[in-house]
């Protein structure tokens, strides 16, 4: 009797929503006497659901009588309803093994009713005001979407994470309908996610012994290039035992041969893993040096940021055996694998031992895209209370933004959108442009660093004239296959950027005006005679103060260069709006 009315929770009533007033007995028209029974039983059960609706629109709900703290915060409930609703909350009320009081009611405390899983308070409530209204609300998109502007949000960390959430609780407070609901929910997420998302929803179906959930993601896992490293680590031993059998075997030349000298290396491999897991630096130089396994054949940088302590990171940074942009299996360098683990002092050790912001995943992912597409907004843009931690999540796309902006390889964050800046052509783009401003701004400490730098002429700013740019990024040469005009871009990305570099180092207050200037002002900028009256003089005032910038910058390099024996001649006289107009 106590689950009757659960059949009745999937019916729709949106189409009765016109009923809002207190009586059901005006504005009905006349019906059959079986259509008017069956009407005034919809009409019944959605007031019903509407009233019910009203007792969980806050946290602290009118004649509660007993709180479940979720993520620090005190969710009153009604424990009739909960009662009712669920097998579960009706065996823990009836115990009565109430673990604290809280204003003379029952306190519980969700972690310790999770077995496993987690539940976040946001899935909670969703699933809470489902116990009570029978209707299922939509995913808040501020804990259910990503910071990543160019995500579609349907199958990114935060996305998949949500649903999990929700599926644990479905789970462990005995909800078959919603166990049924979530689990085609996360099979839609299996072939569209990344492999290495896959994992919370495999541990989640292990769990609730979805199988069929199992047997798919076990199968994506398989077909993918994951290490088996991470699977050992990350999932239930079964799991991963299942997976390892799934995974093709390529046979070996000489086999009795080479299985012996591959389980020998993998022994010594996981002897350094597990000195790393220990936190014994010195045990992994001792392990070093009595094999012939460098820290880059065990990966153990990648190791390290994915799951030792930040001490121990930088301690096996401060060995200098290991490459700090080294890819693994899966084609991710050491920061991309920190990114992922979304841990400040780690990304912020490996970008001071030269890590490059700038490297691209196979699938075209940057250090800060990754990060973005784990970070929901909720976290984002929380507010931080004086005396607490900033959300590490904000922190890590802080830094690694900020890296993006100081390194002109990788691209100016600024200025090109969250999916662009990831883009080659948009990267090199930025960069040509930087050039070709610093030969217009100051073209004989441009043309000193392009010699430095051993760098070709760049082209003019392609958004200032079509005619004046004679490289066109995007052109297509029907002779050049897609590698070999990567490898010419890259080259020429390579050229550029240590031209940036040179002026950084050898002309840096000039260099900082270009940074403010490319960080602030618009191309349109130098079309000086373009624009409204009014426009134009906001420009010409602008140009005035970009001159008076230039001045000082060069006033100051100069000084520097004539300390160290160096000539230059002046590069702001060359600087006129009649050859900008011009260009």
């Amino acid at each position: 009797m106590a689950y009757l009315s659960e059949s009745s929770s999937s019916l729709s009533f949106s189409s009765l929503s016109r009923l809002s007033n207190g009586s059901i007995t005006h504005n009905i028209p006349s019906f059959s006497v079986p259509e008017t029974g069956a009407s005034l039983e919809v009409i019944s059960l959605t007031k019903l659901s509407s009233s019910l609706e009203q007792l969980v629109v806050d946290n602290c709900p009118v004649f509660s009588d007993a709180d479940i703290v979720v993520e620090d915060v005190s969710v009153g409930v009604h424990r009739c309803i909960l009662a009712v609703r669920s097998k579960f909350f009706h065996e823990l009320f009836k115990k009565g093994n109430e673990p604290s009081e809280k204003e003379g009611k029952p306190s519980y405390n969700m972690s310790e009713l999770l077995p496993y899983g987690k539940i976040g308070l946001e899935a909670f409530q969703v699933f809470l005001s489902y116990l009570y209204t029978g209707k299922l609300k939509p995913s808040p998109m501020e804990v259910s979407t990503c910071v990543d502007n160019g995500c579609a949000h349907d199958a990114c960390r935060p996305a998949i994470n949500f649903a999990v959430e929700l599926m644990y609780a479905s789970s462990i407070f005995q909800i078959p309908e919603l166990v049924s609901l979530f689990q085609r929910r996360l099979l839609n997420f299996v072939e569209k996610a990344l492999v290495e998302d896959i994992i919370s929803i495999l541990v989640v179906a292990f769990h609730c012994q979805c199988s069929q959930l199992v047997s798919q993601c076990v199968d994506r896992v398989a077909r993918s290039d994951l290490d088996s490293i991470s699977i050992e680590k990350e999932l239930p031993y079964e799991v991963a035992e299942s997976i390892r059998l799934l995974r093709p075997k390529s046979p070996p030349e000489d086999e009795d041969n080479e299985a012996v000298v591959d389980h020998l290396r993998e022994k010594r491999i996981r002897r350094i893993h597990k000195a790393l897991d220990s936190d014994d630096v010195e045990l992994v130089k001792l392990l070093l040096t009595e094999s012939n396994i460098t820290l880059d054949d065990a990966t153990a940088l990648h190791y390290a940021a994915a799951y030792c302590d930040p001490k121990v990171v930088s301690e096996v940074l401060g060995l200098r055996q290991a490459d700090v942009n080294l890819r693994n299996s899966h084609g991710y360098t050491v920061l991309h694998v920190a990114a992922m683990r979304k841990e400040p002092s780690v990304i912020m050790s490996l970008l001071a031992k030269g890590a490059s912001a700038a490297e691209l995943t196979f699938d075209g992912r940057s250090a800060v895209n990754i990060c973005q597409r784990l970070t929901r907004p909720k976290d984002y843009h929380a507010k931080t209370e004086q005396g607490k931690e900033t959300n590490k999540d904000r922190i890590c796309i802080d830094v690694l933004e900020r890296e993006m902006r100081r390194n002109p390889m990788a691209g100016d964050v600024s200025v090109t959108s969250h999916t662009l800046a990831d883009d080659l052509h948009m990267r090199l783009l930025y960069l040509e442009n930087r050039v070709a401003f610093a030969r217009l701004l100051f073209p004989s400490e441009a043309k000193l660093a392009m010699d430095i730098a051993h760098a070709e002429t760049t082209s003019e700013f392609a958004g200032l004239s079509s005619k004046g740019s004679n490289v066109n990024l995007r052109q297509v040469n029907l002779n050049e296959t897609p590698i070999m005009q990567k490898k010419r871009l890259l080259a020429r990305m390579e050229a550029l950027m240590k031209t940036v570099e040179m002026g950084r180092r050898y002309f840096p207050h000039c260099s900082e005006v270009l940074d403010k200037f490319m960080e602030d002002d618009l191309p349109d900028l130098f079309y000086l005679e373009r624009g409204t009256p009014e426009e134009q003089k906001t420009k010409r005032s602008r140009f005035r103060e970009l001159k008076e910038d230039v001045q000082k910058a060069f006033n100051k390099d100069k000084a520097e260069i004539n300390r160290n024996g160096l000539s230059s001649s002046s590069s702001l006289k060359d600087v006129g709006p009649y050859k900008l107009r011009k260009l």
